[in-house]
């Protein structure tokens, strides 16, 4: 089993910035990939950033050149700097874990990221 617990969200005006953190607990070992979604009231879930175990890094269109994921092993956490925040990135953020071996994938609760004009 693997717990995450974001943290980071809140309200920011346009053009401004955020950093969400998604810590990881339980079966951290069997995490190959890590990264970020996130759904806005009325829309699906989306993709946002995603990056594996080699650092390989995999972001949608629309966040391309904004927006970067990390991963800090030792601590066992994934960011997701967010700059030149827009209106359109408003959305309920959540992080995600997949253990390939296993078939599973993990969510966390989410976090609330509202940018404002």
């Amino acid at each position: 089993q693997v717990q995450l617990v974001e943290s980071g969200g809140g309200s920011v005006q346009a053009g401004g910035s955020l950093r969400l953190s998604c810590a990881a607990s339980g079966s951290i070992s069997r995490i190959n990939v890590m990264g970020w979604y996130r759904q806005a009231a009325g829309k699906q879930r989306e993709l946002v950033a995603t990056i594996t175990t080699n650092e390989r890094t995999n972001y949608a269109d629309s966040v391309k050149g904004r927006f970067t994921i990390s991963r800090d092993y030792p601590r066992n956490t994934v960011y997701l700097l967010m700059n030149s925040l827009k209106p359109e990135d408003t959305a309920v953020y959540y992080c995600n874990a997949v253990a390939l071996s296993l078939g599973y994938e993990y969510w966390g609760q989410g976090t609330q990221v509202t940018v404002s004009l």
